[in-house]
């Protein structure tokens, strides 16, 4: 099991990452009927060649799981005492930043654009959830915990060390008996809220903050929106790096973002066979879902795996019965595309990202370099020339703009004029070369014998004005002026 999850978070969820971004640009398009035979093939590959397959191969593992734990691979009921503790125990705050169902690969994405902000950095590590994968269990495993349980009612309540865990006073009152009562959990619309002196009152006064944000799984869960799941995530990285700024502009060092659960999406409707052929039952059933079902005594078959609370690593009685694979179950009005709750990779890999900030700035624009021949004459009414970027563009290294022309020593231009982006990503230097001709004027004439000058030029941050980047120096050394273009 251990390969498979280190497999995904390697590079499995980059095909869950893309199929997220050609849904997303496909909708906001509005070329549905130009789009529907590309977004039909798209989907019957995404569909039945990766997300299926990959889960069933999963499942074939899962059925042999007597305890739900994958060696090597952080049990998110663990999380405060592996990622949260060692902050405390150093005399260091640490804020936490859970985002609901975040799952892997969009977490893998947010880690890229915090990179790409000046003087962040970010890491990412796998993270196994709790099972059943759903929120109210998630979120309690993320606090610290001696003991979890889920209620033996038909709420789905999760307990910890006896108390109810839901609500931010819960969570608050959870989080401040593990720390000499210096911590708080907050709604990311509260804080956002705050005025700066209160933002930087709540860091000084409290050494753990839990901050809760909720788009994704909100959006998710509701029919009118339940299609909007994948511009969902998109907004909440907008979210994220927004609260993310706001605490560390209070002078917050040590921020984690994590998640509860991820999700299964699948944007075209559901067949049949998606849906699990098996009926549950059970002595008593207390808890229905689409991707799982809590209660006593209840019976497992082909379609449906049985846990134990022991199995799950909870106290009390309750067992749960999932799905296997991808597969729903029936319940009437809730939504069926986007769900969570199962045990497919999907829902149950979720991402631990560690975030810091710099002193200093640390983003900087690619290098370009003129490659000049041999020969510093222009001898025709054409030049060509190759523009090296010295290395590939990255989260740190940024894309260059320059503009580059040939002008004589008075400044006037005897050439076509080119817009020039470097923002090559290749590790292969030779990938990294752009050949330009330039095309001289007529002007060029009064420059035959004389020296003038390739040059590149960027353009000053917020003016309209251009500094010379490099340049190099030719002669103009032409026998014959008939061979203008224009």
């Amino acid at each position: 099991m251990s390969d498979s999850v280190l497999a995904y978070s390697e590079s499995w969820y980059k095909l869950d990452q893309l199929y997220r971004k050609f849904i997303c640009h496909a909708r906001r398009s509005a070329q549905v009927s130009l789009l529907q035979n590309l977004v039909e093939m798209v989907e019957n590959l995404y569909s039945n060649t990766f997300l299926i397959k990959v889960n069933e191969n999963w499942q074939s593992l899962v059925n042999h799981c007597q305890k739900w734990d994958v060696p090597g691979i952080a049990l998110q009921r663990h999380f405060f005492q592996t990622a949260v503790r060692p902050f405390l125990e150093k005399n260091n705050k640490v804020f936490v930043i859970i985002s609901d169902a975040l799952r892997y690969e969009a977490g893998e994405e947010l880690v890229t654009l915090i990179r790409q902000e000046d003087r962040f950095d970010a890491t990412i590590e796998p993270m196994l959830s709790m099972l059943p994968s759903y929120t109210q269990l998630g979120m309690a495993a993320l606090l610290p915990n001696r003991n979890l349980k889920i209620a033996e009612d038909d709420t789905g309540t999760a307990i910890v060390d006896g108390q109810n865990s839901q609500g931010t006073d819960n969570r608050t009152t959870i989080l401040a008996a593990a720390t000499a009562q210096r911590a708080k959990a907050i709604r990311v619309e509260d804080l956002m809220n705050l005025n700066r002196d209160d933002c930087r009152a709540l860091i000084k006064e409290h050494d753990v903050v839990y901050v809760y944000h909720n788009r994704i799984d909100s959006t998710g869960h509701k029919l009118p929106s339940e299609d909007r799941a994948f511009e969902a995530v998109e907004d909440t990285f907008d979210d994220l790096i927004k609260a993310i700024k706001k605490l560390t502009n209070a002078n917050a060092n040590n921020i984690i973002v994590t998640s509860d659960h991820g999700f299964i999406y699948q944007h075209r409707a559901l067949d049949e066979s998606d849906f699990s052929a098996a009926e549950a039952g059970g002595d008593k059933i207390l808890y229905r879902d689409r991707r799982f079902l809590l209660g006593l005594g209840l019976q497992e078959n082909t379609s449906l795996n049985k846990f134990t609370a022991t199995a799950l690593g909870l106290e009390g009685q309750i067992e749960a019965l999932i799905p296997k694979s991808i597969n729903r179950l029936r319940l009437r009005g809730a939504c069926s595309r986007f769900v969570h709750g199962g045990a497919t990779l999907q829902e149950v890999v979720i991402p631990v990202i560690q975030i810091n900030k710099k002193r200093q700035s640390d983003i900087t624009s690619v290098e370009v370099e003129i490659l000049k021949s041999s020969s510093s004459i222009i001898t025709s009414s054409q030049l060509s020339v190759a523009f090296y970027q010295t290395e590939p563009v990255s989260e740190k290294v940024q894309p260059r703009k320059l503009r580059a022309g040939i002008y004589t020593d008075t400044n006037e231009l005897i050439s076509d004029r080119h817009e020039l982006t470097f923002d090559l990503t290749s590790e292969n230097p030779r990938e990294r070369e752009l050949q330009i001709r330039f095309v001289l004027t007529k002007q060029a004439d009064e420059a035959n014998g004389k020296e003038v000058s390739l040059r590149l030029e960027e353009l000053l941050t917020d003016t309209s004005h251009y500094r010379e980047y490099k340049s190099v120096k030719y002669v103009v050394r032409r026998s014959f002026t008939s061979d203008f273009d224009f």
